[in-house]
C-alpha cells in the first residue's frame, strides 16, 4: 500500500481535495472532492517526484519532473481530470 508522503498531502489541500491509498492495486491514491471519489492517480509500480527526490536526489528528480509534464502536456492541464490531479498531487 502507498503511503503518501507530506509534500503531497499539503498538495491536495492546496487543491481542497483528500488523498487516501488507492483500493485499487494498480493505483497509488484516491483522489476525494467534497466526500466524493474523482480519481485514482499514480501507477503502483512506477516512481513519481518525491521518489525520485529520496532514492536518486534533486537534480535528478526535477529532471524527471521535466519529462513527465512534456509527456503528459495535452492532459495534465485540463481541471479536474486523473491527469490534473497527478500533475498537480504527485508532479509538483
Amino acid at each position: 500500500m502507498y503511503i503518501p508522503s507530506k509534500r503531497q498531502l499539503q498538495n491536495a489541500m492546496k487543491l481542497k481535495v483528500i488523498i487516501k491509498p488507492s483500493n485499487n492495486e494498480k493505483k497509488k491514491l484516491s483522489v476525494y472532492k467534497n466526500g466524493v471519489k474523482v480519481a485514482d492517480i499514480g501507477a503502483s509500480g512506477y516512481m513519481d517526484y518525491d521518489m525520485y527526490l529520496r532514492h536518486f536526489g534533486k537534480d535528478y528528480a526535477n529532471e524527471r519532473k521535466k519529462l513527465y509534464k512534456i509527456r503528459h502536456q495535452k492532459y495534465r492541464l485540463i481541471k479536474d481530470t486523473p491527469a490534473y490531479f497527478s500533475d498537480r498531487i504527485l508532479w509538483t
